[in-house]
C-alpha cells in the first residue's frame, strides 16, 4: 500500500534532515489501511512485518547469487555454493519463492559452476 507521506518526502529539500526524518517518523506510526476490526488491524501489521522480512531474505539470496556467478574461480564458487544453496531452500521453505524456482535457481548455479575452468 503506498504511503501518503512519500508525496510529501519527495518535495522536502535534501539538506533539511530533520523534518525528513520528522515525516518518516509519523509515516510508520500512523496506518493507512482500510481495517475496521481489532484482529483486521493485527493481520495487516503482521503482513506488512514479513512483506518486509520476505524482501530482505529475498534481496539478500538475490546479491548471493549475483556474487556468485561472478567468481571465476571453481574452488572458490564451489565453497561458497552450498551456503547459497540454503538460502534459495529457505526462501522456499518460507513460500516467498516457489519450490520449483528454487530447484531451477540452484541447479542453474550448479551448472554455471561445473562450467568454469573448462
Amino acid at each position: 500500500m503506498p504511503n501518503p507521506l512519500n508525496r510529501a518526502l519527495k518535495y522536502i529539500h535534501k539538506n533539511d534532515i530533520v523534518l525528513s526524518n520528522l515525516l518518516i517518523f509519523a509515516a510508520q506510526n500512523l496506518d493507512f489501511s482500510m481495517a475496521n476490526h481489532a484482529a483486521t488491524k493485527k493481520d495487516v501489521r503482521q503482513s506488512t512485518k514479513r512483506n518486509e522480512r520476505n524482501r530482505y531474505y529475498g534481496k539478500t539470496t538475490r546479491n548471493a547469487i549475483r556474487d556468485i556467478r561472478t567468481l571465476t574461480d571453481k574452488k572458490a564458487a564451489s565453497d561458497k555454493l552450498p551456503t547459497v544453496e540454503s538460502m534459495i531452500d529457505k526462501l522456499a521453505q518460507r513460500g516467498t519463492i516457489h519450490k520449483n524456482k528454487a530447484a531451477n535457481l540452484k541447479r542453474k548455479l550448479a551448472l554455471k559452476i561445473n562450467r568454469l575452468d573448462k
